[in-house]
């Protein structure tokens, strides 16, 4: 996660508080949902941006799951994430972001 996202991130912690706010993540690569769940829940591994050794704990959730995707506009979701779901292994990055909030054994992509 670059560190103007991470600027962005933590200005909204300061503004909102933690407990307020849950990250929805939309990479496709594990690696890339590793790096950003681990920077805005552990801080950044990196020690290069604002979130270098800041734990926010920030609860993270993907595009393409179901709870997500459920409340946003249908015709909106279709226009801008529609064709990703189509092109991408949506359910291997649903695993992916379930193991690594820590609820694998969790079988509802729903």
């Amino acid at each position: 996660m670059d560190p103007e996202n991470q600027g962005l991130i933590k200005g909204l912690v300061d503004e909102h508080g933690s407990e307020n706010l849950v990250v929805v993540l939309g990479a496709a690569d594990e690696e890339a949902l590793e790096l950003a769940t681990e920077t805005v829940t552990e801080g950044d591994p990196a020690y290069v941006g604002p979130l270098a050794g800041v734990q926010l704990g920030l609860p993270v959730m993907h595009i393409f799951e179901e709870q997500v995707k459920e409340q946003v506009d249908p015709a909106l979701y279709e226009e801008r994430i529609g064709f990703l779901e189509m092109s991408l292994d949506v359910d291997a990055v649903r695993r992916a972001i379930r193991r690594l909030r820590g609820d694998e054994d969790d079988d509802d992509d729903g």
